[in-house]
Order: structure tokens, then sequence, then C-alpha cells
């Protein structure tokens, strides 16, 4: 359990996600680190020289790693760093930042990873929010570091790796023994803070334990993905974002298997990643799958290894799904997580997935849908989506938000799904990106589906835009291919398209085209910017 002082930044434990062990693959004992668990399976392969890490033409075995974290780990006790203190890490996808994530961790100290396109305003924020008192950060990150300078209050030194001027301290790090003595933490532990990405606005922290960073993988990974040392996983999702962390560092690291690290994504390095690395398991955004499909149409690429590929970030259209199994022979899996819950609870699994659905619980968790009331929805009929299981929600300095988040035990990310007579779940829309319209409830994301199936559409945004008649109207922000352009014909086709495929009324009345829809750095729609686009 968390010190007396850091429990003064969470609310009462009484007030957190119930968490529930249905399985026994979670039976730990009190005291382990997760950062030393998640290297021993690798280490006791081949005496530790097997490939843990593969950098462009680079690679790394597990006793580098086990050695480089544990410099890591004398640095940071160097620097002054005590169990709880938090350091921020400001990273691309690199072997630096898994050495330096591992090595905080070994000694006790709580990781603060930072999305890689964030700026000052945001740094100074989860700064000053989470009271860091270092900050790690590579040379080509620093910029927007030094424009938080006085407005990180708890911050005493800021490192840079590959400067050699006020922020330069490679020197002493190159001093530091390779031999550690770790801490040994309890289970409940602080491991993280994972802010999360700010797709319904400002970022919130949620705070980790060492328990659920092996739950993770012990959970999802082994009994969805059944990992061996065989495999390579392989993605483009940051390791700031705890999808990314899990799926391209807990996860192969727990089961002994290598991991393809990749700095700057784009479709055409990502197609040959996965083709010359061998990668065997992928993890990537819906778009991403979409624009390497597209890509491979023009130079095909050799995807034999690959076994699985996950998709999260945003719903997977059943279009994508269909079209990559065409192309690939291979099932994309869709699945739902949260930074709250730091990782998927819901998924499709292998030979079993449904075309348009989210799948079905994780071992270990629970999940229902509910009305307004928290009653039980029958089949078929949308809700809110409550989930509880091996991890929870805990917020950090917001029991508001806590108080939002939890209800009698329970989860509520803030989706809408139904759930099938077979136990399957599909994903409606967002809670508050529901569309009242007339009285019908309209869900953004089937609207987006069926613009998506029409050939000249890239990606599109759906949101509800306030009507004085109706209340709201459906509008929908449309991105279109190349050799497609804008037009009132093209607003006519695609208005049919949805008649054709949904009900009626449910046709975005209103059609604009951009050149393309805001992000989050973790591939989700930023609608709170459409919405406010739609009244300006």
């Amino acid at each position: 359990m968390p010190s007396e002082k850091f429990l003064k930044n969470l609310t009462e434990p009484s007030k957190w996600g119930e968490r529930v062990y249905t399985t026994d693959d979670f039976n730990y004992p009190n005291e382990f680190n997760s950062a030393v668990e998640l290297l021993k399976v690798g280490l006791g392969i081949d005496n530790g020289e097997k490939i843990a890490i593969h950098f462009g033409d680079q690679t790394y075995s597990y006793n580098q790693v086990e050695a480089e974290s544990n410099r890591w780990g004398n640095f940071f006790k160097k620097l002054g760093v005590k169990p709880e203190d938090r350091v921020i890490l400001r990273m691309l996808n690199n072997p630096d930042y898994v050495f330096m994530w591992l090595g905080l961790l070994k000694i006790g100290g709580v990781a603060v990873a930072t999305m890689p396109l964030l700026r000052a305003k945001e740094l100074s924020y989860i700064a000053e929010d989470s009271e860091a008192r270092f900050v790690i950060t590579s040379e080509n990150l620093l910029a927007e570091v030094e424009n938080c300078k006085g407005k990180m209050p708890t911050v005493e030194r800021i490192c840079s790796i590959g400067n050699t001027g006020e922020f330069a301290f490679e020197d002493e790090l190159n001093t530091c023994s390779t031999e550690l003595d770790f801490h040994l933490t309890k289970r409940d532990d602080v491991a993280l803070i994972g802010y999360t990405s700010g797709s319904t606005g400002n970022s919130k922290g949620t705070v980790h334990f060492h328990e659920d960073v092996l739950v993770i993988a012990d959970g999802y990974a082994k009994n969805i993905l059944k990992p061996t040392p065989e495999d390579v996983f392989g993605g483009h999702p940051t390791l700031a974002f705890t999808f990314g962390l899990g799926a391209l560092l807990v996860f192969p690291f727990r089961f002994g298997a290598s991991t393809v690290l990749l700095e700057k994504f784009t479709p055409e390095v990502m197609l040959d990643l996965l083709q010359n690395y061998g990668v065997t398991i992928s993890f990537c955004a819906p778009t991403a799958y979409n624009a390497m499909m597209k890509l491979n149409a023009e130079s095909p690429h050799n995807l034999s290894k690959l076994r699985i590929g996950v998709s999260a970030g945003e719903t997977l259209p059943a279009v994508t799904f269909d079209s990559f199994k065409r192309v690939f022979g291979v099932e994309l899996l869709d699945g739902i997580g949260a930074t709250e819950m730091l990782h998927i609870f819901i998924t499709n699994y292998p030979g079993e997935a449904k075309p348009g659905s989210t799948g079905k619980v994780v071992p270990g968790y629970q999940a229902k849908v509910v009305n307004e009331n928290f009653e039980q929805q029958p089949a078929g009929e949308p809700g809110v989506l409550l989930v509880k299981g091996p991890t929870g929600c805990r917020y950090w300095k917001k029991p508001e938000r806590q108080a939002g988040y939890v209800y009698d035990g329970w989860n509520t990310p803030g989706d809408i799904f139904s759930q099938d007579e077979e136990g399957y779940f599909y994903y409606h829309c967002r809670n508050d990106d529901l569309i009242i319209s007339s009285g019908y409830n309209i869900a953004g994301p089937e609207v987006e589906n069926s613009l998506l199936a029409h050939d000249a559409v890239k990606e599109s945004g759906v949101i509800g835009k306030p009507d004085k008649n109706r209340g709201q109207i459906v509008k929908a922000y449309v991105v279109l291919n190349e050799g497609f352009s804008p037009s009132e014909e093209m607003v006519l086709e695609l208005q049919e398209q949805v008649k054709n495929y949904l009900a009626p009324y449910k046709y975005p009345r209103e059609i604009e085209f951009v050149s393309e829809l805001p992000r989050t750095e973790t591939g989700k729609v930023k609608r709170f910017i459409l919405r406010k686009k739609s009244t300006e």
C-alpha cells in the first residue's frame, strides 16, 4: 500500500474500483519488484543472451537490458531519487527509454511518462500535478521542456540524453555500476502514474501498482496472445501510452520474447518493420492497418510470420477486420482498455473474433451493461458499460473524478455498449458522444463505420451539432481518399450510403470535408474539438 504521504493525493481505498481475483493467474507474493520480475524469463534463456530488443540494425540481449537498467537505477539513486519519487520520462520509443523505465522501477521510483507530442503547457501541468522531482528527456524533445522553466515548481533537475550543455549528464550515467541492489517493493506499491490522452479534455493522472504491471501480462497477454519466447512484438503506439507500454515492453519481457522499437511511425516504415523483423504480434490503430493495406496493394509485403494483430485506440470497423483478414490471412483483435484500468479488459479471442464486436471479457474481469438506474440491460439493448477485475481506477488528486468513475465498486469507463446472448460486447459510442436528435439516440461510431464502407472515405468523425428544432443533428467530418473530390454530389452520395446501411434518421444532415481529423497521440479522434468547431 502506498505511504500515508502518497495516499493523501488519492481518495480513500474504499472508493477505488473493487479489485476481484477470479483466476489463479494473479497469486503473487506480498513483496516483489515488477521490473525485476519482467526480466526473469529472458535472463534464463541462453544464459541471458536471448535478444530482447531490436532497434534499427542494433540488438540488445536480456543481459544487456539487465545491465543498462541497473546502471540507470544507480544513476537515479545518485540523483537522490527515493521510493515513491516521481520522475518524468520524455522519450521516443528506443532502448534508452526501456532501460530508464526499468531502472526507475527497480529502485522504487514512480514513472511518469509523457507523450512526445505534448507541448509546454501540457508538460508543465503534468510536472506540477505529479510533483515530479526530475525530468529525463532526449535532446530532440528538450525544447518543450525548456519552455516549461519556471512552471515546474518541484523539478530539481532536467537531464537530456545527447545534450552537451547545461542538461548534460551522460558522463555521470556512464560511471554508474551495472550491479544494483534493487528495492523490494510490495505488490501495492506505486509503479507509475499514467496520464490519460486527453481525448475528452484535460489529462488525468491514474495510479498503478507493481502488481498491476504483472496483471496485464498474466491476464490479457497470457490468455489471449499466448506469447512464447519465439514471438516478436512490434507496433507504433508510444511507450508513454499504457497500451504501448504493455504491448512493447511488459508483454514481450514477461514471456522472454523480443520487441521491435520504432521511434517515428509512418505506414511505410511500419509495413517494412512487420516484414523485415518477422513480427508475429502487432499493435496498431485501425487507421494504421487501413493505410498499410493500401500500401501493400501497391507494393506487396510478406507478413507470413504475423499471427495476431491487435487493434486499439478507436473501435475497429468490420470492413477493416474483413479486409485485413482477406489480404494477410490474419485476424485483427479489437479490444477496449483504459488508462484508468491500465490495459485491455474486453477483447476478441483468436479464432473466435466477430467482425464489428469488441469481444468478450479478459479472464479475471467482469463486465455488464446497465441502464440509467444501474439495472442490467437485456441482451442487445445498449447501456453504460461497467467493469471490474484485478485492476481499477485510482485517480491522482481528482476526488470528484474518482466519485464519477467508480459506482459501487464498478469502474465506469464512460462507454455505451450492448451485449449479445453469446457474451460478445458491441461498442456504440462514448457516453458523452451519444447524439440525441428528435428524441432518437444515435451512436456516432456506427455512422462513421457506414461512411467508411464507401470507397471515397478515408476517415470520418461524427458528432452531434446543436439544432434548435431537433436538439442535435448528425454532422460528419470526412477525409476523402485520393482521387475523390468534395462536391454536393459526394455529400448526397454519402448520405444515401448511410441511409442504406442504417435507419434513415441516423444519416448525417451535414457533411464537411476536411484534410485531417484532430487526434490524440494515441489515435483517438478529439470529438470535443469537432463539437466546438461545429458551433463556430
